[in-house]
């Protein structure tokens, strides 16, 4: 069919496809066995990704029309390339927007209006010869993603139209096509009707950003391919089942014979399909006791089609994966193969620093690495259909997937936080059905063998309505194996039906167990929570507590996988990773594009280290004579792993083992003693740590061999620990010199002068090296996270920033002994007259320094972020060892997944890469730490009696405040100790409002203390 291209369709919801062919099967297909047994790259398709000849218009009416005939010429255009994003090669600008419309502020339009001169558009061109493969033969053309809407031409001639940047669009070139050289023009268009659904959080670009390549068919081929798998009850009998559809009537004579092989290539069994129809075939195999597929053993057949002509050719071959296995809903539990099952997910955008959404191969094979390496079974295709690839790779290293079709209209229904759903679309929208129910239908044909899917999603934040029940209806009626979800009906409990599950968004830990224990009707997943953006993932253990004692929690999705930030240079050339607003895009929602648990660099972020342990799938509780082991995978036997387990004393290792053999059953636990040897002996004044760990025994494809999937500890002391200093032992003299301004006490080898004018110490001389570059001084403000703006803190808790900078010393106390000195500050506050804070000093005769800081409590004051002693020393000593929980940062409320240890980095590395400058690099539980330079010289910090937390940056609190991104922190001159009785947590159950739980918080009424040590090195 050939129809008048007109820009009206791109205004028009009845209009997103003209002459678009029918969505089919993502499936590979050869005309040999071998080439199909090898999976090579297809030799029936032929690239066209690479430099297309381009042109840029800022609106439609000043776009090249006629560029699409064959006597335009098109040499002295620019180059771009296909597939990519037009604004990050230069034509026009990314603009990041979370739930607002990118026009907002600029156009006055509703649904489906499209702005007539805010519309830039992309004329791509390229040039092809058919290759010799395809001569004589029908020929299409795939486009696997555009965004939003494009024209498509031929040699001058119109082939069609096409909306939905997510889904592939395929048209047939056969009678359009030349001898020689052929003119592709594809005219594409950063708004259209879909950009009203395609509302999603992330950043707006437009092009061809997936792969684009011709195609043809054998004389006979499949066309569609529709593999079903049904176990029984028991879960031993399996049938496989094929909906084989020809491109065309099917010949007389022509037969299909289905060879089906285990994942080792042995041949299981072979059948030959009957004839339903002029164009299709049916298929039925029985297996007996199959291996079931799971995220935990990702088992795979191989079912070759073999299709043949009328004379016993073979024409085609398909190597189609297949995973047996039955999700469903048992007693309102989801299950898979009958056992309950837990989604330990994430939330992924498909997004590379560089190319935007336009992900490569080796992207989503880093990606799927780090899933499976860091405990995570799950995927939610967050908002739109992924590239065909990422779910081969999810089949295949085992991972579940909820595929979400190309739905978001969060901007027509929320506004400002309010649900305000007056011109919400697609709603009850008879217009809107048509469109959004092809974005159903193209997503299910494309993915629907895909044995990692198991459960669709209708979209996401589109308010809820008919038109989506509509969507849901669809999936139930054509794909009664898997389950729908959408979590928009929490908005309009009238469209219930439209999810198998009760899905919500940031729901805080009360409201779930309000829900779990109100007799629900359906089990309860948190499609996103943790909204791990910036410093965050406190408290997520609150959301895995629940797994084992709510049979109907099922786990959720944290937001996000990935940080969407986009490299850029500054002024100086230097790069550096850019949010909204950084490329001059109004409207934007800024840095809220930074959610990920992977920098948009893909490196792991220190809050890796919290998931990972949460989601481990085996439970290992350690106690000083052994270990229980609790397996909670639903079908791995732990003999897949090694046991190994380490004696440490003082954070030294003293013992270690060697790999033992375990067998647990899934659901069940066991136990293992520990053997340590006799000469391994307990002493007093000592701190004993044993960490326990499973690791891998073979290599997997996902990591080698030795690589940890579970961890525990169990730390415990004999006697009193030696660090008080009442246990100090004998001491020399010191010297005390009290002048008229300043105390000064001195020793061998080192001199400390406290200022009586300044209020507070102002020297400490070791070995001729002065170690305080900036005097101490006490600390109230940490630099806020994303997740303290979200909830107001400055706003909340901002006179703790002027306490931090701003105090008057209101009295000095001396005390002299033989042996030690004591120099005590009290502080007081503009804040409140009743806050006080001491600072008391003990100097040793070796010229160590116990140090006491007291806060003494105050009424009506808010909470505190910190409370902590700050101290600058020169940047030459930027070396640090730990002996801490570690070896990631952590806080009181993300401190699961650390461990105690010996832990070393430097000051630089201690800073967290999160895009927008804040507190990271913290430690809890700290022993001590020791501050060196290269040559070994410094301070250590020690722990008395109860241990401290540190932070320490080349950075002050203040400057990190004040920066928006790293290259306008000031260059390093200093290194900065923070040392804290206490630092409220980060929380993470929302980055809009959620506070931290109330026992991470720091009330500023109760009085806190804390005490350490600086000695020399």
């Amino acid at each position: 069919m050939t129809m008048t291209p007109t820009l009206k369709w791109l205004s028009d919801p009845s209009v997103f496809a003209v002459n678009r062919l029918q969505a089919h099967s993502d499936h590979y297909y050869y005309e040999t066995i071998r080439e199909a047994e090898k999976k090579v790259k297809m030799a029936l398709r032929h690239d066209l990704n690479g430099n297309w000849k381009f042109h840029y218009s800022l609106s439609p009416v000043e776009r090249p029309k006629d560029f699409y005939k064959l006597d335009y010429h098109c040499a002295g255009w620019q180059d771009i390339h296909v597939p990519g994003h037009m604004q990050l090669q230069g034509y026009g600008k990314p603009q990041y927007a979370n739930t607002m419309y990118p026009w907002d502020g600029h156009h006055h339009l509703r649904p489906p209006e499209v702005s007539a001169e805010d519309n830039p558009v992309g004329s791509y061109v390229t040039y092809f010869h058919l290759p010799e493969k395809m001569s004589g033969r029908p020929v299409y053309i795939s486009f696997q993603g555009v965004e939003s809407a494009f024209f498509l031409w031929l040699n001058g001639r119109f082939i069609g139209y096409s909306e939905d940047s997510f889904t592939p669009a395929d048209f047939d070139l056969t009678p359009f096509l030349q001898e020689g050289e052929n003119k592709l023009a594809v005219e594409v268009y950063q708004r259209s009707t879909g950009s009203w659904l395609e509302d999603q959080d992330f950043w707006r670009f437009s092009g061809i950003f997936r792969d684009v390549y011709l195609y043809t068919v054998p004389e006979i081929h499949l066309f569609d391919v529709d593999i079903r798998t049904e176990l029984n009850d028991t879960y031993n009998h399996a049938v496989l089942k094929g909906e084989l559809t020809s491109l065309n009537e099917i010949p007389s004579g022509a037969s299909l014979v289905a060879e089906l092989r285990d994942q080792e290539g042995q041949f299981i069994s072979r059948s030959t399909a009957t004839i339903e129809s002029e164009r299709n075939w049916s298929l039925s195999v029985s297996v007996e006791n199959p291996e079931l597929w799971s995220a935990e053993n990702p088992y795979l057949y191989m079912l070759y089609l073999k299709v043949y002509n009328a004379t016993g050719s073979l024409v085609e071959c398909i190597p189609q994966t297949i995973g047996f296995r039955r999700f469903e809903m048992i007693n309102k539990i989801m299950c898979l193969n009958g056992k309950r099952i837990l989604f330990k997910g994430v939330n992924r955008h498909e997004f590379n620093c560089r190319h935007g959404r336009a992900v490569t191969k080796e992207d989503m094979l880093w990606d799927i690495k780090a899933l499976k390496q860091n405990n995570i079974n799950a995927v939610r295709t967050s908002h739109y259909p992924n590239q065909s690839y990422w779910y081969e790779l999810c089949d295949q290293y085992g991972v579940y997937v909820i595929d979400e079709m190309n739905l978001e209209t969060h901007g027509s229904w929320q506004k400002m936080g309010k649900v305000e759903p007056s011109w919400n679309i697609p709603g009850n929208l008879p217009e809107w059905q048509d469109i959004v129910m092809d974005r159903a239908i193209s997503m299910y044909e494309r993915d629907k063998n895909h044995p990692s899917i198991l459960i669709w999603s209708c979209g996401n934040e589109s308010y809820a309505g008919d038109v989506i029940l509509n969507c849901s209806k669809y999936f139930k009626e054509v794909d009664p194996g898997r389950l729908v979800h959408y979590e928009g009906v929490f908005y309009d409990r009238r469209y219930e039906a439209t999810s198998d599950m009760e899905s919500r968004m940031y729901a805080k830990p009360a409201d779930i167990v309000q829900y779990l224990e109100s007799a629900p009707s359906k089990p309860y997943i948190s499609c996103e929570y943790m909204h791990a953006m910036g410093n965050s993932v406190g408290g997520m253990y609150k959301y895995t507590d629940l797994e084992e004692k709510y049979p109907m929690y099922q786990g959720g999705f944290i937001w996000d996988y990935i940080d969407q930030a986009l490299m850029k240079q500054n002024r100086y050339g230097e790069e550096f990773l850019a949010y909204g607003g950084d490329f001059e895009d109004r409207p934007t929602d800024y840095f809220f594009c930074t959610n990920g648990i992977v920098t948009a660099d893909r490196k792991l972020s220190p809050k890796m280290q919290e998931v990972k342990f949460l989601y481990q799938n085996v439970k290992l509780k350690v106690d000083r004579q052994g270990t229980t082991i609790k397996n909670d995978h639903l079908f791995l036997n732990t003999s897949e792993y090694a046991l190994e387990y380490d004696l440490l004393v003082n954070g030294m290792i003293c013992y270690q083992t060697k790999q033992q053999s375990i067998d647990v059953a899934p659901g069940e636990h066991g136990r293992i003693e520990f053997e340590f040897p006799d000469e391994v002996f307990i002493e007093n004044g000592r701190e004993y740590c044993i960490h326990v760990r499973l690791v891998l025994r073979k290599d997997q494809r996902w990591a080698e061999a030795g690589h940890e999937v579970a961890f525990g500890q169990y730390v415990f002391s004999e006697g009193k620990k030696r660090t008080s200093i009442d246990t100090v032992g004998p001491q020399a003299k010191v010297k005390v010199v009290e002048g008229d301004v300043n105390i000064g006490i001195h020793g061998k080898d080192f001199g400390i002068l406290f200022s009586k004018q300044a209020g507070t110490l102002v020297s400490l001389n070791y070995g001729g090296r002065e170690m305080i570059a900036v005097p101490p001084s006490p600390l109230f403000w940490r630099a806020t996270t994303d997740n303290d703006k979200g909830y107001s803190q400055a706003f909340h808790s901002g006179a703790w920033y002027t306490a931090s900078i701003a105090r008057r010393c209101v009295d000095i106390h001396l005390e002299q002994g033989e042996d030690r000195v004591k120099v005590e500050f009290t502080y007081q506050f503009s804040i409140s007259d009743e806050l006080l804070v001491k600072i008391a000093y003990h100097v040793l005769s070796d010229g160590s320094m116990h140090v006491r800081s007291i806060y003494s409590g105050a009424d009506s004051l808010p909470q505190l972020p910190i409370f902590a002693l700050s101290f600058k020393v020169p940047a030459e000593y930027e070396k640090l060892k730990w002996y801490a929980m570690g070896p990631k940062e952590n806080y009181s409320d993300r401190l699961a997944g650390a461990r105690l240890g010996i832990f070393e980095n430097t000051a630089r590395d201690n800073v967290s890469p999160y895009v927008m400058p804040q507190e990271s690099g913290n430690r809890t539980g700290v022993r001590s730490l020791e501050v060196t330079n290269q040559m070994g010289n410094g301070i250590k910090i020690s722990a008395i009696d109860t241990p401290v937390e540190c932070t320490v940056s080349p950075y002050t609190a203040f400057e990190l405040e004040n920066a928006n991104h790293h290259y306008e922190l000031p260059n390093v001159h200093y290194t900065v100790l923070t040392i804290a009785g206490k630092q409220m947590g980060v929380g993470g159950d929302d980055s809009w409002g959620a506070p931290v739980h109330d026992e991470h918080l720091i009330k500023a009424d109760g009085m806190i203390e804390f005490k350490f040590r600086i000695s020399r090195i």
